[in-house]
């Protein structure tokens, strides 16, 4: 399973969820990203141990987060609608001096984060 990274400031984090009884824990942050016309809004899950690295971050903090996409499909019964679920699951993360990117530039950004830019109003699904 391969990795990448996105570029956002932090949003917003949920506190720590615990499911079922071996104790799956699981914590959301949402990364928003200024693109021009409008904000794009990712939410990353922390899993495990991993959400007892959250605590080190703060609402308004730039972070890199290294993620994996995972899906899986699920169908209630034979007869019902397959559904497909897609998350990004966090690995880790760095803040990032945002005084020190600034002198750097922009030329950091992927090209996957920068497609959201490109998109017009009648792009957009919603």
């Amino acid at each position: 399973m391969s990795t990448s990274t996105f570029v956002g400031q932090v949003h917003l984090i949920e506190d720590t969820k615990t499911f079922g009884q071996k104790g799956f824990r699981k914590r959301l942050v949402v990364l928003e990203q200024e693109n021009g016309k409008f904000s794009n809004y990712v939410p990353f899950e922390f899993i495990q141990d991993s959400c007892d690295l959250v605590d080190e971050l703060h609402v308004g903090d730039q972070i890199e987060v290294t993620y994996r996409l995972s899906g899986r499909k699920w169908q209630k019964d034979s007869q019902s609608e397959v559904k497909f679920f897609l998350n990004a699951e966090a690995i880790r993360f760095k803040k990032i001096d945002i005084q020190a990117s600034s002198k750097a530039g922009s030329a950091d950004s992927s090209m996957a984060n920068n497609a959201f830019a490109e998109a017009s109003d009648d792009d957009a699904p919603f």
